[in-house]
């Protein structure tokens, strides 16, 4: 059993926090954007965009801003029972590392914030599934191994692609050339290291650019999926539901309005 107890996103270039050998809960901290340091039982650690740290229970620590750096990180609390069966939650020691399903626990940790703000009907029971989802991204990359470096860099270069060509169709063939290897093997380190296939990742930056012109532009919902390199508006309709869990009309209402 997980139990959320505290939930909250970073912001700016003052922040301070510690906490003791004493302290009961878990914590795991996502940083989003900027850098900042933390000290974990006295060892340094310098935390980049894309990094993941995991503080167990007992662990003291503290962290801070990096004088006139400015930094974003999400962060959850929570206080583990007996029952939860995670290779990740077995650690006795911090554990720092750039996770390769980045993407896919920023949006889950987005949408654990979210509930943990407005706190909807049975939204405890959300953050444990949510977290629970999040805990088992990690513990089944740390079972397979942490990621090397070069891997790393050959999937950036092919997100750095896809997030320059998300409008157009993308193959493993074009991603293969990007990083100099076969396609197979393109395809299959993308899978492995983002936990998406080259297609998810493409359609969830759509979607991502979708959310955006829903709320923030006057193009209708067909223009929309148009430009986004969808000429068929119910395909656009299942991938943005799919993603989502919501219909893209359901967004229209918090456009700005008009003059």
């Amino acid at each position: 059993m997980i139990t959320p107890i505290d939930v909250k996103q970073i912001n700016g270039v003052d922040w301070y926090e510690e906490a003791d050998h004493e302290q009961s809960a878990w914590r795991l901290s996502l940083v989003t954007y900027g850098k900042c340091v933390y000290w974990v039982n006295d060892d340094k650690q310098i935390m980049e965009k894309g990094e993941l740290l995991l503080i167990p229970a007992g662990v003291s620590y503290y962290g801070k801003s990096i004088p006139t750096v400015t930094h974003t990180q999400m962060v959850v609390l929570w206080t583990e029972g007996a029952s939860a069966d995670l290779s990740v939650l077995d650690r006795k020691e911090a554990l720092k590392f750039k996770p390769g399903v980045y993407e896919l626990i920023r949006e889950r940790l987005k949408v654990i914030h979210q509930q943990w703000q407005e706190r909807p009907s049975y939204y405890v029971l959300m953050i444990e599934a949510l977290l629970t989802e999040v805990l088992i991204y990690i513990s089944r990359e740390l079972d397979k191994g942490v990621i090397t470096p070069e891997k790393h860099l050959y999937v950036d270069r092919m997100k750095s692609y896809i997030e320059r060509h998300y409008r157009e169709k993308i193959t493993k063939e074009e991603l293969g050339d990007v990083i100099g290897k076969t396609p197979n093997y393109a395809a299959a380190l993308f899978k492995i290291v983002t936990g998406q296939t080259i297609s998810q990742y493409v359609h969830a930056q759509r979607i991502k650019r979708a959310v955006y012109l829903l709320t923030e532009s006057q193009l209708t919902v067909q223009e929309i999926a148009v430009f986004l390199g969808y000429q068929d508006l119910s395909y656009f309709y299942r991938i943005y539901k799919r993603v989502t869990g919501t219909a893209p009309s359901d967004l229209l209402h918090e456009r700005p309005r008009t003059i």
